[in-house]
C-alpha cells in the first residue's frame, strides 16, 4: 500500500518509527515531515496529509500530534477526508471496516512505539466491509459535507 505520514514536533519520533516500520513491511512511504522538534503547527501536516490522500498520491495516511485529537481534529475539515483517533486495536480496524477511514490519527504522548506499530499495522490491513448500513452511513457524512461546505485543499 502507497502510505503518507506526517506529524508535527510531538510526534517526529513516532512518526519515524512508523515509517521505518511500514518501509520494513513492504510499503512506499511518504514522510511529509516535519523532521525536527521545534514547534510545528499539526494543521499544517493534517493539511498536507489530505491533500496527499485526496489527489490520489497515497491511499491512506497516519497523521500524529501529541494527543492525536488536533491532527484528528484538523484533517477531518477536508472533504472527503474521514480520520480518527486510535489508541487501541480495536478502534484501529474498526475504523476502516465500518467508516472507511483513510487517515489514522494517533497521539505520539499516548501510545508507545511498539504499539503504534501493532496499531498501524492493523488499519492497513483492515479493509472497508462495504455492508449497506456503513455505506448509508457514510452517505449521511457526504451530505454534510456538501450541506455545511467543507473544501478540498
Amino acid at each position: 500500500m502507497h502510505l503518507a505520514v506526517a506529524s508535527d514536533h510531538a510526534g517526529v519520533a513516532l512518526k519515524q518509527h512508523v515509517a521505518e516500520s511500514l518501509r520494513a513491511q513492504g510499503h512506499a512511504v511518504d514522510d511529509l515531515g516535519t523532521d525536527s522538534t521545534e514547534p510545528a503547527d499539526y494543521p499544517d501536516y493534517a493539511a498536507k496529509v489530505a491533500h496527499a490522500v485526496l489527489s490520489g498520491a497515497a491511499e491512506r495516511a497516519i497523521l500524529l500530534c501529541g494527543s492525536g485529537a488536533g491532527a484528528c481534529v484538523a484533517a477531518n475539515k477536508f472533504k472527503g477526508i474521514r480520520a480518527a483517533t486510535c489508541h487501541d486495536s480495536f478502534s484501529a480496524r474498526q475504523c476502516v471496516e465500518d467508516d472507511d477511514c483513510n487517515v489514522m490519527c494517533l497521539g505520539a504522548r499516548v501510545v508507545g512505539s511498539e504499539l503504534a506499530v501493532e496499531l498501524v499495522r492493523i488499519y492497513v490491513e483492515a479493509k472497508f466491509s462495504g455492508a449497506e448500513r456503513h455505506r448509508r452511513r457514510l452517505g449521511k457524512v457526504a451530505q454534510f459535507e456538501e450541506r455545511f461546505g467543507k473544501e478540498t485543499p
